[in-house]
């Protein structure tokens, strides 16, 4: 029996949830993911350091302001972090929108726009990029524009149904719905007991989402992300994609049990009718949701914290 690791890249596309190339190199994913909190773990390794001085110097000869320099050097260093990736891995890469443009539509779009040129010019066709996106209305609207633009995004912090059914509605390539961190909340806010996986609402979500695209015949991948234990990725075993953190990949890689499909596109069913919510529509639910619309805005708040903290380590390396 082949590890549950080589079982579970059978039927599902398994991304890095990390910026450690030596993990990536390991473990062989097809995809790979940033965020501001991987870019600031990475600027702390020895291996980045040069990617971080080059980004330093490029936007220092770029001019302009000190915030200006500032938030190009954090563009330009992801993307040197993620082209050093994709000469691992053979598909793409995620690369993240500043959070704090999470509310801006327009601002989030003209960001998306510099990050692929930047790409663009080391390389890189847009094809091999995902752009990063919080799944807040203005994030969503912007993923719709980029898509007729030809630049394929992942929107991310999604933890209520209202936002996967706009993402779908929207075009969108790709969603990140958050598993474990739909678990945290439940365990925190409720007397919640997981006796086995299928108990995990991060898990009952995804499977819904996924059972909505297919039976309604939506394009948009879904990408389970932020897990806790094994117990949830196998319990999501089939899905289109799921981004795996290295610790997690090891626990896979090391078990040689058996792997059954959990999820699968033919013949799916969904108790959830087509749906297209407007703007009030959508506040309207996403505010019902109260799991969805806390985990919605501390990711944001802890996105941008350590967003800043990278700022800081720029300015005083």
């Amino acid at each position: 029996m082949t590890s549950k690791l080589e079982q579970l890249k059978a039927m599902t596309d398994v991304v890095a949830d990390t910026g450690d190339i030596e993990a990536i190199r390991r473990f062989q994913p097809q995809d790979a993911t940033t965020n501001p909190s991987l870019l600031l773990k990475a600027a702390a390794l020895p291996h980045y350091a040069t990617l971080l001085a080059q980004a330093r110097s490029w936007a220092t000869l770029k001019g302009g302001s000190s915030a200006e320099q500032l938030a190009n050097c954090c563009d330009r260093f992801a993307v040197d972090v993620g082209c050093e990736i994709l000469n691992i891995v053979p598909g793409r890469i995620s690369t993240e929108v500043d959070a704090r443009l999470s509310f801006d539509t327009g601002a989030t779009i003209a960001r998306a726009q510099r990050l692929i040129d930047l790409y663009e010019k080391a390389g890189v066709s847009r094809d091999r990029i995902l752009i990063k996106v919080a799944s807040t209305w203005e994030g969503i609207r912007a993923g719709e524009q980029l898509e007729k633009q030809g630049i394929n995004c992942n929107l991310t912090l999604l933890f209520g149904f209202a936002q996967a059914a706009a993402c779908a509605d929207a075009g969108v390539y790709l969603i990140s719905p958050f598993v474990g961190r739909i678990l945290d909340w439940h365990l925190a806010n409720s007397d919640l007991v997981v006796n086995q996986p299928t108990d995990d609402p991060g898990v009952q979500s995804v499977r819904r989402i996924y059972r909505y695209y297919k039976a309604h015949g939506y394009n948009t991948v879904v990408m389970g992300a932020s897990f806790r234990n094994t117990g949830e990725i196998e319990a999501l075993a089939g899905c289109d994609r799921l981004t795996i953190s290295p610790a997690l990949l090891e626990s896979l890689a090391a078990d040689a049990g058996e792997l059954p499909r959990q999820l699968a596109p033919d013949g799916a069913r969904s108790a959830d009718a087509r749906a297209a919510p407007a703007e009030p529509d959508f506040r309207l639910a996403l505010n019902d949701d109260a799991m969805a619309t806390e985990k919605l805005s501390e990711g944001i708040r802890n996105f941008i914290a350590d967003q800043i903290k990278l700022e800081q380590v720029i300015v005083q390396s």
